[in-house]
């Protein structure tokens, strides 16, 4: 099997064909891949999904993907890795973050707003337009396109997130989980008691549904969700513990490092020398 690399912070790839060589390949960045026009195949671990236009599709790191061309395709890929990450500021990679750990890694098109489609093929045949010109300024106009884009995404798996774990008899807006990614960096607001809150029900009931649906209870859940952000921040950012603890409302350095190792076997500095190498 091929693994790629990539040896940039981002890449973009504009590919029209008739056929696609099916061969399974594994990346180590993460790759969007968006459908302008064509049909056919597309396979990610196994999982066979029709591609048409318009539609676009999240490749996760060590995912195996290939395609199987139909009808002439036109692909537009988007590849970044964690040097790309580090040059953005918090509240983007909060935004990537939302995609790759709230998503629920399912295969499928993950545009699931109509007038998102027609929006997101604009600013892809911008980013087009715009690496083949040579105005001043194109790369910073190509990174605010690019992060427009991440939006989009993120904006559109929002809506996807509530309906794969909401019971079908719950409330309407009670989505729990949801609420966990969002308020994530607010400690307080991840109590039982303010969550029972804000969605007008019983501490209990909010405690027993929540263990239902994840097999943990919400502060198992939140600690465990907080320490992948966490491998996130030492991956993908060169911030320093103490702002890492400041930001996630840790007491001090020394509580992060005993949770992170309590969770990693490592604590958190050897975690991100470990990845490094």
């Amino acid at each position: 099997m091929e693994i790629r690399n990539l040896y940039h912070p981002f890449e973009l790839q504009f590919l029209e064909v008739s056929e696609y060589e099916a061969k399974e390949r594994r990346n180590t960045f993460f790759e969007m891949v968006f459908v302008l026009e064509g049909k056919g195949i597309q396979i990610i671990n196994d999982h066979r999904l029709p591609y048409a236009s318009d539609k676009l599709f999240l490749i996760f790191p060590q995912d195996t993907h290939s395609f199987e061309v139909a009808e002439k395709t036109k692909f537009f890929f988007i590849r970044f890795h964690d040097s790309y990450l580090k040059t953005q500021n918090s509240d983007w990679i909060q935004k990537l973050e939302f995609i790759f750990h709230n998503h629920n890694h399912l295969p499928g098109c993950i545009l699931k707003t109509v007038t998102d489609k027609p929006l997101l093929r604009a600013m892809v045949q911008a980013l087009i337009l715009e690496e083949n010109s040579s105005f001043p300024q194109q790369q910073e106009v190509i990174k605010q396109i690019l992060n427009t884009i991440i939006t989009i995404a993120a904006r559109n798996i929002s809506l996807i997130a509530p309906v794969a774990f909401a019971p079908s008899n719950a409330e309407p807006g009670l989505d729990l989980l949801n609420y966990v990614h969002q308020n994530i960096y607010k400690p307080e607001a991840l109590k039982a008691t303010k969550m029972a809150i804000e969605f007008h029900v019983s501490p209990t009931y909010i405690s027993e549904y929540f263990k239902t649906k994840t097999g943990q209870s919400i502060q198992q859940y939140t600690i465990a969700y907080k320490i992948k952000l966490i491998e996130t921040r030492l991956k993908f950012t060169n911030m320093q513990i103490n702002e890492i603890v400041y930001e996630f409302g840790f007491s001090d350095a020394s509580h992060l490092n005993r949770l992170f190792k309590k969770y990693t076997g490592v604590n958190p500095s050897d975690y991100k020398k470990q990845f490094k190498n």
